[in-house]
């Protein structure tokens, strides 16, 4: 499969709020048309107002939880437990159905499309790489404020029963001063606004920079001529950039763009790699419930599209030593192992998946078999059987899982 580079899409980012040109619609909490310094003012009070809701757990029904309990900035905005999903709603009992990704380097995610043509990909403009952008795991909303608004009122996140619930929290909050300052006197007479205003705060902080895409790894000073890498992780980049072996580069996007701007380690698209089913999910104890990510059944859209189903986004590996559950369903619980999954998922299926009563592997367990033609068969894996050699060794496998560590923000460094 062709993945595109970061580059190509830059443009279609939004990196910077927009502000309205032409006068205030009745009921808006913009303000009118603004100088360029007062845009950016604006922003940075918005910024430090989202910084504050982000981390109020009373914006959420049990008064427990906040964004930060399960996006924590010492994790890199991701979990920092190993649990395969998070437990959420009023009374913190409910289970989530999908591994929590970390909120850092998603600035530069383009709005999703289905069809992506990248101009850049070999000067052949007509090669369709499918469906990419979007944020979430299927890709389902484009913007931060958008996305924002899935954990307030999910039944099994903060759980709050409607936007007015949320309103009524920011009302009672320390910082509701400072929510009227920035978005008007009367903005809590007007429920919907004072929502969208809420989210909008939300998503203006996770542009943030500082905290959200500092750019600060080893591998960001390596690629600046102020590190080195280590024999060991110099291998371990080869290997991941390597199309006869790891392959990783062609998802993992790893070299600067040609602009310049730093690798994002990802190219936002949306790949099936059947990862197990994991029975430490709630969910999964009904045996005919599946996750099947882009076609459903958290994102509605695609329903039916069988072409579909079983396509994930790929996540940007900047930070990936950190975490303590991989994939959207967190089945794997070290970096090694997710690393061996890929060099051995098709060569030795019974090494990670289940056997029937007959003793035989139920191989792509989590995907049923009307939507295996959506697997990705691209090295490493390339058409590989039980009992061929794997494209990695176990020393290669570590030297990959040794490069990745080159990937952590310096602020992240000592966790």
């Amino acid at each position: 499969m062709t993945r595109w580079k970061p580059a190509a899409l830059a443009a279609l980012a939004s990196t910077i709020i927009l502000w309205p040109a032409d006068g205030v619609p009745a009921g808006s909490v913009h303000p009118g048309p603004m100088s360029r310094a007062e845009a950016f003012a604006r922003a940075e009070a918005l910024t430090a107002l989202g910084r504050q809701m982000f981390f109020d757990p009373s914006l959420s029904a049990s008064g427990k939880q906040a964004c930060s309990s399960c996006h924590d900035p010492d994790h890199a905005f991701g979990p920092a437990s190993a649990a395969p999903v998070e437990m959420g709603g009023p009374d913190l009992d409910q289970p989530g159905q999908r591994a929590v990704p970390s909120l850092r380097y998603l600035q530069a995610a383009p709005a999703f499309t289905e069809h992506f043509y990248d101009s850049e990909d070999e000067g052949d403009e007509s090669v369709d790489n499918g469906p990419t952008g979007g944020l979430t795991w299927d890709g389902r909303v484009d913007h931060g404020k958008d996305q924002a608004r899935i954990p307030l009122l999910s039944p099994f996140e903060m759980a709050n029963k409607d936007e007015g619930a949320v309103v009524a929290a920011l009302r009672k909050a320390a910082y509701a001063g400072a929510f009227k300052a920035a978005f008007g006197d009367d903005v809590f007479d007007h429920p919907q606004d004072a929502f969208d205003a809420a989210v909008e705060a939300l998503g203006t902080f996770e542009q943030s920079s500082v905290d959200f895409y500092p750019y600060s790894s080893r591998y960001d000073a390596f690629l600046a001529g102020k590190a080195q890498l280590t024999a060991q992780e110099l291998r371990g980049r080869a290997l991941f950039e390597d199309e006869a072996k790891g392959n990783c580069a062609s998802c993992h996007l790893s070299e600067p763009a040609n602009d310049g701007e730093p690798p994002q380690f990802t190219d936002f698209g949306l790949i099936a790699i059947a990862v197990p089913r994991n029975p430490a999910i709630p969910a999964n104890a009904d045996p005919v419930y599946f996750d099947l990510g882009l076609c459903g059944p958290l994102r509605i859209d695609f329903k039916g599209h069988g072409e579909y189903c079983g396509l994930f986004k790929t996540p940007t590996l900047r930070n990936v030593a950190l975490r303590k559950s991989f994939f959207h369903n967190g089945y794997f619980h070290t970096l090694r192992e997710a690393v061996a999954f890929y060099a051995s998922r098709d060569t030795d299926p019974g090494r990670w998946y289940p056997k029937n009563a007959d003793g035989m592997v139920e191989k792509f367990d989590d995907l049923p078999k009307a939507y295996r033609g959506t697997l990705n068969t691209d090295p490493p894996f390339n058409g590989k059987k039980p009992g061929d050699k794997p494209a990695l060794t176990d020393a290669e496998i570590d030297d990959i899982v040794a490069f990745l560590g080159t990937l952590t923000d310096a602020d992240q460094a000592g966790q």
